[in-house]
């Protein structure tokens, strides 16, 4: 599995959004990205995660930020998911699973005793030149901007 670190280069990725569109790496080239990777549409957690990013989307934009949420669901359930929360960011179909591997988001994961493959929520912060400013691997998935915010000193 792969694990990325802080300083390393953000591998290139190309995924479809929401409303089938090719949306990669390359798009964001001399902006800041959030790059967030989430299990599944309309769950608990993953729509706290999504809409506390999307409250203070404005505020990400003013900081030269853009954020972007990859998950294995369909470009279907990603456009309703949008829709019914009014998210303003775009949502990539990772249904291949490649993004989510090449960033080290998809592993193991264990609940009560049972293994299984699965989406390791992780958060990536990646600089205008492509390199990896940071990562989460525990997300507060309520408090997620502050908790962005406080580790970038911004």
């Amino acid at each position: 599995m792969t694990t990325l670190k802080s300083g390393d280069k953000a591998p290139d990725f190309e995924g479809v959004n929401q409303d089938g569109k090719k949306v990669g790496l390359q798009d964001f080239s001399g902006k800041k990205l959030i790059l967030y990777f989430y299990p599944k549409d309309n769950t608990p957690g993953c729509t706290a995660e999504s809409c506390n990013l999307n409250d203070n989307y404005n505020a990400w934009l003013e900081k030269g930020y853009e954020v972007l949420g990859v998950s294995p669901d369909s470009v279907e359930s990603h456009r309703k998911f949008k829709e019914k929360f009014n998210l303003e960011f775009d949502l990539l179909a990772d249904t291949e699973k490649e993004i989510l591997q090449a960033y080290g988001a998809w592993g193991e994961k264990n609940m009560y005793g049972k293994k299984y493959m699965g989406v390791l929520r992780t958060t990536f912060v990646i600089d205008e030149n492509g390199v990896i400013e940071d990562v989460f691997k525990k997300v507060k998935t309520k408090d997620h901007t502050n908790q962005i915010l406080k580790s970038l000193n911004i």
